[in-house]
């Protein structure tokens, strides 16, 4: 009733405001006030170049013949009867079950249809897409803007950074530049051309919500985040600034019904240029490593480390024979700078030694029992193996200011996990606020590494309010703050 009578309210009030408006703008004559003083009349301001929104009209105009339709066709097998239909499928468990000696389940090959964008990156048919659009494709057909239509050969793909290369054979075709991809940052105009549920060049606009974004999957590349409305069939389709340059590709959406929710996610283009290179001299990606498994820092972590600020990416694995380990790399190292320049964040770390060709010569500042410490390594490849080991012992006892029970590894679990440390048993207070749990695995305090009790007790013991744990769950390593008080 509130509420109803307060709308009324308002409504009341906007008319009477309208309607005040009304009788100001009237003839003082015809309210029979020949004497009043005639109201001046305010000219209209026009709206400064910052106000206006923004004409993409000629920005289309000029960009939008690059940009290119794809559509692929290849093959998938289905496990049985309906599989067609989706795995899903109510009546697949059913025939499977009860199909009976005279119906023989046998898989089958159907047809697999998809769509997706992509654009011309040079006259002579070099064409930029996503590595998911192209996918098991036994056949790519890419649409010109004039309708024109070509078979396309797949020159290269790579999935650690979701590019591919294709080439078709045409010349003199309106091309992007991306040579020398600008940069980006949040709060720019930007706009995307596809072909979303198949409706070619199709223009939508926003602005650059973040850069820097790490999503699962994307380890290499620091994803850009916009406001741009992307859909499926937008995937490869280029993301273009105010001045008709590329700068990004459009990858991914957030989404939990499948369509645009307002938040879209693109690849850097300078991520897409190097690999686009690469592909077009090699017809694949060699991308460099160190061996080491990294996390972000949050401020809890970076105090535990006696950090000034959260830039730098946590060193919690490194492996063993791997460059990182023949470079002196620690766990508990945290990375500061690569080649003089500072690192922002873990994403930051994997995308720069990702593009270093192996064999490169790079030079790792890391922040090291609080203080700098400068460390040289030739960058391998992920075609390389390798795994981490070390060794440990220990007792049975509990860990006081931290709030853990916890027991030596036995020499079996030491044989499953490959290395040493202490068994949780039991956690409460600041381990438990911390998120540690039963069965972790504390394997170091900071970068010290603890196989006995005593040894865990005497490192908590020289602690300040922050200590970070290095813990194993489920065969992956992480860093945990807790904050001990």
């Amino acid at each position: 009733m509130k509420l109803k009578q307060l709308t009324i309210a308002l409504v009341a009030a906007g008319f009477g405001l309208a309607l005040g408006a009304g009788f100001n703008r009237l003839d003082p004559h015809i309210l029979g006030v020949a004497n009043a003083a005639t109201p001046a009349v305010v000219a209209p301001v026009a709206p400064t170049a910052a106000a206006r929104l923004p004409d993409f009209t000629a920005l289309v105009s000029r960009v939008g013949p690059s940009v290119v339709n794809i559509s692929t066709v290849g093959t998938t097998k289905t496990t049985g009867f309906g599989d067609e239909l989706g795995p899903d499928n109510p009546f697949n468990e059913f025939f499977k079950r009860f199909g009976g000696p005279g119906m023989q389940i046998q898989p089958r090959t159907v047809p697999m249809r998809g769509e997706g964008s992509g654009f011309i990156v040079s006259p002579d048919g070099y064409i930029v897409t996503n590595a998911h659009v192209v996918a098991g494709a036994n056949q790519v057909t890419v649409k010109l803007t004039d309708r024109r239509e070509f078979t396309a050969k797949v020159v290269g793909s790579d999935k650690r950074t979701d590019i591919a290369l294709l080439k078709i054979d045409a010349k003199n075709l309106p091309a992007l530049d991306l040579s020398d991809p600008p940069g980006v940052k949040p709060g720019e105009w930007v706009i995307a051309i596809g072909s979303p549920f198949g409706f070619e060049n199709s223009v939508s606009a926003g602005i650059v919500s973040g850069i820097h974004r790490s999503l699962p999957g994307g380890q290499m590349t620091p994803f850009i985040q916009t406001d741009v409305a992307v859909n499926p069939g937008n995937s490869g389709g280029p993301l273009i600034n105010t001045e008709g340059q590329v700068v990004g590709v459009n990858s991914q959406i957030y989404s939990r019904s499948g369509g645009f929710m307002g938040i879209s996610f693109a690849i850097p283009a300078k991520v897409a240029e190097n690999v686009a290179q690469q592909l077009k001299a090699h017809g694949k990606v060699n991308h460099g490593r160190l061996g080491i498994g990294i996390q972000a820092l949050d401020q809890s972590l970076a105090r535990s480390f006696g950090l000034p600020d959260t830039n730098g990416a946590l060193v919690g694995s490194v492996e063993k024979g791997s460059p990182a380990d023949k470079a002196g790399f620690q766990t508990g190292d945290i990375i500061r700078k690569i080649d003089g320049t500072a690192v922002t964040d873990s994403t930051d770390v994997t995308m720069r030694i990702g593009s270093m060709a192996p064999g490169t010569k790079a030079t790792v500042e890391v922040w090291r029992d609080h203080k700098p410490l400068t460390l040289t390594a030739t960058v391998g490849s992920w075609n390389d193996n390798a795994k981490v080991a070390s060794a440990g012992s220990g007792s049975v006892d509990s860990g006081d200011r931290l709030g853990v029970a916890v027991r030596a590894l036995t020499p079996d679990e030491r044989q499953e996990v490959g290395h040493g440390g202490l068994l949780v048993q039991e956690v409460a207070g600041p381990a438990a606020d911390a998120g540690i749990q039963p069965g972790d695995v504390i394997v170091s305090v900071g970068s010290t590494k603890v196989t006995t009790v005593e040894g865990l007790k005497s490192q908590i013991a020289k602690a300040g309010k922050n200590v970070a744990l290095l813990i194993e769950r489920n065969g992956q390593q992480i860093y945990v703050p807790v904050t001990i008080g």
